[in-house]
């Protein structure tokens, strides 16, 4: 992984007004506990070193997921030419957490930042040849033009944030 692969998918995401931050594993718990808002959902990060906050809910009933302010998901990768980040389906349903709460934060290592559309269809295949049967693939908030104006967050987040741990 370069530098400039990151670097990319850093530009892409500004451009889809989406915050990113590189940050090492041994940060990454502390930060991500400064951005979300609670109350808050999320998957088990499967990173060494990195957890989810105190007050973040693991296995959220429905009414959980419902009023949940933030949702805090593990990314399998990343395409760094479109800032697409791709939520890999797990038991505990990271699917839903990444696209109910109104604010989802995904983290993603640095290693699993694709330089573009060919390599992530690569590492899609890699993940359905190993069992995987879903992913959603995010790229920056939701937003719909249905009747009329642009606006954001009616089909899912209207708030992103990316982590990306700079030694993963």
């Amino acid at each position: 992984m370069t530098v400039d692969t990151v670097g990319r998918f850093e530009r892409a995401l500004e451009g889809l007004e989406v915050g990113l931050e590189r940050v090492a594993a041994a940060d990454a718990s502390e930060r991500i506990e400064t951005i979300v808002q609670e109350p808050a959902v999320g998957a088990p990060l499967p990173f060494e070193g990195v957890t989810l906050p105190e007050g973040v809910t693991t296995e959220p009933t429905s009414a959980e997921l419902e009023a949940a302010e933030t949702g805090v998901t593990p990314v399998g990768f990343a395409i760094a030419e479109y800032g697409t980040v791709a939520v890999e389906s797990t038991a505990t349903g990271a699917e839903p957490i990444s696209l109910y709460p109104e604010r989802h934060v995904a983290v993603v290592a640095e290693s699993d930042v694709v330089p573009d559309i060919s390599a992530g269809f690569d590492r899609l295949a890699d993940g359905f040849d190993g069992g995987r049967d879903s992913v959603v693939f995010a790229t920056g908030r939701s937003a719909t033009a249905d009747m009329g104006d642009l606006v954001h967050g009616v089909h899912g987040p209207g708030d992103v944030h990316v982590i990306v741990l700079e030694d993963r």
